[in-house]
């Protein structure tokens, strides 16, 4: 698998942030086929940090459902893989840059 296609987007969200200020760890949405070395990979090359361990977790699908006027309508929202990385002592990832 190609490193460009591993990570998706990172999770920007108060517990990641927490995650990140407190214990050095960000979370990322990655692809579902890929495995804790090419995460790892991906991550010490687009970001230039030195990654100390990988937790990762598969989020499943979801059932949604709204009642419109043409009536009800029932959908699903695909299954993602979650990886958490710790980042060695030290270093940190800027996820925002230059807002």
């Amino acid at each position: 698998m190609k490193l460009s296609g591993v990570l998706v987007k990172p999770i920007l969200s108060e517990k990641a942030n927490k995650l990140a200020e407190k214990e050095n760890r960000y979370a990322f949405v990655v692809d579902r086929k890929a495995n804790k070395l090419e995460i790892k990979k991906a991550v010490e090359a687009f970001y230039g940090v030195q990654v100390a361990s990988v937790n990762t977790s598969i989020l499943p699908g979801k059932t949604k459902s709204k009642f419109t006027k043409a009536g009800y309508i029932v959908g699903r929202k695909p299954a993602k893989k979650k990886a958490i990385i710790t980042v060695a002592e030290g270093e940190t990832i800027d996820l925002y840059g230059t807002v």
